[in-house]
């Protein structure tokens, strides 16, 4: 351990212990996570197709209101050509995007979330800590239209054609239950996607800036004070609010070995030569003038989410 006073103790942030993770980090940091319950999931899933059922009705209203001038009382509608059948074209294109699209365009935004998923307060997660891919929320909502949306269109198409019998009814919401039912046979309620794609579902916790307090550690003997590191706007510029939470979980974590890898990142990062034994006192001081810098850049309207990303207006 390092010389630091005693770390503050690891938090629970959940009522439910069952849910609680410590995720890893490629650069070996532990975070505290907790897996979103299953109701959670369940929720936000139907507040999405809710959602995707009102866009999907103003598409319809606007393909009728842009047919409306084309329509007399010969139009036939099994077999519609000129601006009618363009119409169709248009509408078909937009549903099939609407439904493939949907989950794949706000999971891969910087929040992790569909509209559904931000209401109830959850978000998706890389399983090994890493950055979400593409590849992986595209993965996951692929698997999505096996477990869900082909069952459905299944019932649906043969209730349409007469045929429901009681065989294809069982097949068909067997089919359903066997993948709705997935995640509560499994302690991180993964579905099939996220065992695909290799994500979870966790409880997304906000944090304001002004909020995230590290705790103060006591320098070792011999170790250089934190004022004596001066860190240029430019060392600081690398990184934004995720890496200074992540930071804080260091410093909170007090794990040595932790604390020398994420130091040595840093330097490598600014072109620093990393030292030995003061670890926790660069990076607190390095922590601290992050801190003022992010908080510095909001009061003037722009905010940085991560190092991934550009600076942005604080309100969008």
């Amino acid at each position: 351990m390092s010389g630091s006073q005693a770390a503050t103790p690891w938090m629970k942030r959940s009522a439910n212990p069952k849910l609680d993770r410590v995720m890893v980090t490629p650069e070996g940091v532990p975070l505290n996570v907790t897996i979103a319950p299953a109701g959670a999931r369940v929720g936000a899933l139907l507040l999405d197709l809710v959602m995707i059922q009102l866009i999907s009705m103003f598409i319809a209203l606007l393909c009728i209101v842009l047919a409306i001038p084309f329509l007399d009382g010969e139009t036939d509608f099994q077999n519609l050509d000129g601006p009618l059948g363009l119409i169709a074209v248009f509408y078909l294109i937009a549903s099939f995007l609407l439904l493939n699209g949907y989950f794949i365009f706000f999971e891969l935004g910087y929040k992790s979330a569909t509209w559904g998923k931000r209401a109830v307060g959850i978000r998706v997660a890389s399983r090994d800590g890493s950055r979400l891919t593409a590849e992986a929320v595209i993965a996951r909502n692929i698997v999505r239209s096996v477990e869900l949306f082909l069952p459905l269109t299944f019932l649906d198409s043969v209730e349409a054609g007469g045929s429901l019998v009681d065989l294809t009814a069982w097949a068909g919401l067997l089919w359903l239950l066997m993948f709705m039912l997935f995640p509560l046979f499994n302690k991180d309620r993964l579905r099939g996607g996220d065992v695909i794609a290799g994500t979870w579902v966790i409880q997304d916790v906000k944090k304001n800036l002004g909020d995230i307090v590290a705790p103060s550690a006591l320098a070792p003997e011999g170790a250089a004070p934190a004022a004596s590191y001066q860190f240029s706007d430019e060392d600081l510029s690398v990184y934004g609010e995720y890496e200074l939470q992540t930071l804080e979980n260091v410093l909170r974590g007090d794990q040595e070995e932790a604390l020398e890898k994420v130091a040595a990142a840093i330097c490598q990062k600014i072109g620093w030569e990393p030292g030995s034994g003061d670890e926790r006192i660069f990076l607190e001081a390095y922590y601290t003038a992050l801190r003022a810098r992010l908080e510095r850049s909001m009061r003037f309207g722009r905010r940085r989410k991560d190092k991934f990303s550009a600076e942005e207006q604080a309100g969008g």
